[in-house]
């Protein structure tokens, strides 16, 4: 769904991700190779929901994780490291300095297929590339360091449309791991929803209804944890990192977007992008 919204996005000429597209169709999944023929029908959801609409809201949270890479970048760090990578192309579309090691992290098969089908279009990586196969539930700490992760030195970590895909436990224990694997200058970004109520009550039906007009079957209820969970902004501040929030409004603004105001939206209204840089 990321990837084939990401490839609207690229179609629009509003970010570069030649990568997203091939990846999708190479998945295979109906409604998101639809979406790319041009039969999904957007305007029966809602007037205003063009293709272009639909790709402006992973436009600015593209655009959010790209310039936290970025800012590292100029700043000398040479180590990234992209969780729960998925279809994430950006260990071969950003343009990484010299030097510079991206690391992903996501299960073996995930991995696989996606090396594999990049390979296979003959896409290269722009920096030093390396695949630590692993499940986040695992001891990815240890696989990231078996694969050379060097901790003295500054990393630049991404968890993007992550965190309400764990439970609230595993979202500190998370934050704590990376902590500790980083080095005074490390940045981070991520987002944060502090509502997740809103998949699985009464306005979630909204949601629901949408993804069937779209002739998909899939429950996000099924996918997300509830619970009462840290704030990541007080969380990461209380363990000497400096944190900058932009909430989604903010964030569609500074992109030149004005944010829909249709039910689902109103939905995700709260959603803050956060990063934050490690003081040590």
């Amino acid at each position: 769904m990321v990837a084939a919204q990401r490839a609207l996005g690229h179609r629009e000429k509003l970010i570069e991700d030649p990568y997203a597209e091939p990846l999708v169709r190479a998945v295979g999944v109906d409604l998101f190779t639809r979406m790319l023929d041009g039969d999904v029908d957007f305007t029966a959801i809602d007037p205003a929901y063009t293709p272009r609409r639909a790709a402006e809201g992973m436009v600015v949270r593209t655009r959010f994780f790209d310039q936290m890479f970025l800012d590292g970048a100029a700043d000398g760090v040479r180590q990234a490291v992209i969780l729960a990578a998925g279809l994430d192309a950006r260990g071969y579309r950003l343009p990484w300095p010299d030097g510079t090691v991206v690391y992903e992290v996501d299960q073996p098969e995930v991995i696989a297929f996606k090396t594999t089908t990049l390979g296979d279009i003959g896409a290269e990586p722009t920096a030093t590339h390396r695949t630590v196969a692993v499940d986040l539930r695992d001891d990815w700490p240890k696989a990231l360091q078996d694969n050379g992760f060097d901790s003295t030195q500054p990393t630049s970590w991404s968890a993007e449309g992550l965190l309400i895909y764990l439970p609230p436990e595993a979202q500190d224990k998370l934050f704590d791991h990376i902590t500790a694997l980083s080095a005074p200058g490390s940045r981070l970004a991520t987002e944060h929803v502090p509502d997740l109520a809103a998949f699985t009550d009464d306005r979630s039906q909204v949601l629901r209804d949408r993804i069937k007009q779209l002739g998909s079957d899939l429950e996000m209820a099924d996918l997300v944890y509830q619970g009462e969970r840290s704030d990541p902004v007080d969380y990461l501040t209380e363990r000497g990192w400096d944190v900058t929030v932009a909430p989604i409004r903010e964030a569609h603004a500074a992109n030149d977007f004005e944010y829909p105001d249709d039910e689902m939206s109103q939905m995700m209204s709260d959603l803050r992008y956060v990063s934050a840089v490690f003081r040590g």
